[in-house]
């Protein structure tokens, strides 16, 4: 990975460079390439099933990602990026964890459900299916990535969770907005619901002009978050009446078919935190449901306009006790996970040797049995879904001061990333070597290089006499499809920009820094992109290169669970109670009139 600063990208455009001289050096059939083993990866690692699907839908990202860069390169400037890469943050897990429970605090308790049962799904269905397929994100270069979490490079890129998350709200909004219930003004209705559609637009806009995904991605992603909303508006109050009626077995078997769930998800290729991120917000969902079900039956919650009402009146509590009483609320569920996450790492490991020992374990790749260590690193982050108390300094000044914490970044993050990048590198110099061997016996002049140190420049992609049937040009088939190889042709400015970004595609180097770029003031002064240009490079160095993800144990998974699904309940249960003892609650205040 290599950080940069904003500015132009006179390097993907290569305006001045001269016309590069195709050079073809014949490669001894004895001499084991370096992209080999990385185009094996995948079929090793995945069932066929998977991994015939994954190889249909692996052309479309490659296809469609010199568009994405011509478009990014098009539309980039400062303001663009500080935009995209802050207003990313309101798709995120964190955020919506920190504004759920405000909902329910405040009495929202129908709207709070539902916002957590179609993010709960969109994480961890868009988690399900990325892990299933294990398709990269689209390629840098030629993309810049432009982001504020370094973790978020590190999942896989279809489908989009964020693009998933703005539709899914935006969708919900808009129903409840329309719904006769609704008690809302006209001109606030309107204003809401352009609020929404500009949300989910500026979101999913967002993770294309970030490099972070392609066209595929977003609507993939987009589709099935409507999906979720629609569901859970036409059948989310029904479901929430039939948990409030019935039983503890109502929620009991909710949990147990959302355990059931996290255990069939799929394992991934390679080490991808997707999986952590939906084992967070199952947690949630479990302890929405039985902390919910548990408050309703109480005497404490309201039953108007839902069961499992929070009371609360602003006319009545005023201003500052709505404040202080979400200072509260937020501040307990800090020290509840500050609490208990180091004491299950400290106390599940002895639990899960015993377990182990009768054979009864369930273990997961790249997780570490308890067997295999004796103590967890004290603390251990092992989550980016909620931020600890010792990360709010830096969230801090990421919110006062975002171009400090923004990154662009050229070439491979993730191992995904780099096994794209060496298969693709393959992929065209097999692409090459065929079209080569049809213009020899075609009789067409091509120079030869006797040696491969003679390369040309990926950034300029300028076809002259000696290439005007594109035969490097058609690694990927895009220059095809844009008619770049018609003899006599001067082809398109535009089409010419996709055809350099087409060139670049499998070109990048691993090199590691650290995220900390200053704050840009124009994009003139940008660095160059540094994209080596050697034709072969070993797998072991690229690898190496990379940051190496941290280790992984295998309680995690449970402390995760466990914690999470306390804040589920201190949420919509626990808090309540407590606002209520120390007097920031309703007392005996009785409901207003509807």
């Amino acid at each position: 990975m290599c950080p940069i600063t904003n500015g132009s990208d006179e390097l993907a455009l290569g305006k001045d460079a001269p016309p590069p001289v195709i050079a073809i050096t014949t490669v001894p059939e004895d001499v084991i390439d370096a992209g080999l083993r990385s185009l094996d990866h995948y079929k090793r690692k995945l069932s066929p099933w998977r991994y015939s699907l994954r190889q249909r839908l692996l052309p479309l990202i490659r296809w469609e990602t010199p568009y994405l860069a011509w478009m990014q390169h098009n539309m980039r400037s400062p303001a663009l990026d500080s935009y995209f890469a802050i207003t990313a943050n309101l798709g995120t897990h964190t955020f919506f964890m920190v504004v759920l429970p405000i909902l329910f605090w405040c009495g929202h308790t129908s709207l709070g459900r539902g916002m957590v049962h179609i993010l709960a799904a969109g994480v961890f269905f868009t988690g399900f299916v990325k892990d299933m397929l294990s398709l990269p994100r689209p390629l840098s270069p030629p993309l810049r990535r432009i982001t504020m979490s370094g973790s978020a490079a590190l999942e896989y890129g279809f489908p989009s969770t964020h693009s998933a998350n703005a539709v899914s709200v935006a969708v919900y909004a808009l129903f409840t907005i329309h719904s006769p219930d609704c008690q809302l003004r006209d001109s606030t209705k309107l204003a809401l619901e352009i609020l929404s559609y500009s949300y989910a637009f500026s979101i999913i806009l967002g993770r294309l002009y970030c490099g972070m995904h392609g066209f595929l991605d977003v609507i993939v992603g987009s589709i099935m978050g409507a999906a979720i909303s629609v569901i859970e508006c036409v059948y989310g109050t029904d479901i929430d009446k039939f948990l409030h009626q019935s039983s503890w077995i109502a929620p009991a078997t909710v949990a147990l078919v959302i355990i059931f769930l996290i255990r069939i998800h799929p394992e991934p290729a390679d080490d991808c935190p997707c999986f952590d991120d939906s084992v967070a917000f199952a947690g949630v969902m479990i302890g929405i449901e039985i902390g919910g079900w548990h408050y309703a039956t109480g005497n404490w919650a309201w039953d108007i306009p839902v069961p499992a009402t929070v009371p609360f009146d602003l006319q009545h509590m005023g201003w500052f006790t709505v404040i202080l009483r979400v200072f509260v609320g937020v501040l307990v569920i800090f020290a509840w996970r500050e609490l208990m996450k180091p004491s299950l790492l400290k106390f599940l490991p002895h639990l899960f040797r015993t377990i182990e020992k009768y054979g009864f374990i369930l273990p997961r790749k790249f997780f570490m049995p308890a067997s295999e260590y004796k103590n967890i690193p004290a603390r251990l982050k092992v989550d980016n879904v909620m931020p600890s108390v010792s990360d709010l300094p830096s969230l801090l000044t990421s919110i006062r001061h975002p171009g400090r914490v923004r990154s662009v970044s050229v070439g491979p993050q993730s191992a995904a990333d780099a096994y794209e990048t060496l298969a693709y590198r393959e992929k065209r110099r097999r692409d090459s070597l065929t079209m080569t061997s049809k213009e020899l016996e075609a009789g067409s002049p091509i120079s030869r290089s006797p040696s491969p140190k003679h390369h040309t420049n990926p950034s300029s992609f300028s076809l002259n006499s000696d290439d005007k049937d594109g035969s490097v040009s058609q690694a990927s088939g895009v220059s095809a499809s844009l008619k770049l190889n018609v003899a006599g042709n001067l082809p398109n400015p535009a089409f010419s920009q996709i055809g350099s970004y087409e060139q670049q595609m499998g070109q990048g180097h691993v090199i590691f820094s650290p995220t900390s770029p200053a704050v840009e003031k124009d994009l003139e002064d940008e660095t160059e992109i540094m994209i080596g240009h050697q034709t072969e490079m070993e797998e072991k160095e690229m690898f190496s290169r990379l940051e190496k993800p941290r280790s992984r144990y295998d309680v995690e998974v449970v402390t995760k669970l466990v914690v999470y699904a306390g804040i589920g309940v201190l949420a919509v249960e626990i808090n309540p109670i407590i606002f209520e003892i120390i007097g920031l609650g309703m007392g005996q205040h009785p409901p207003p009139l509807r």
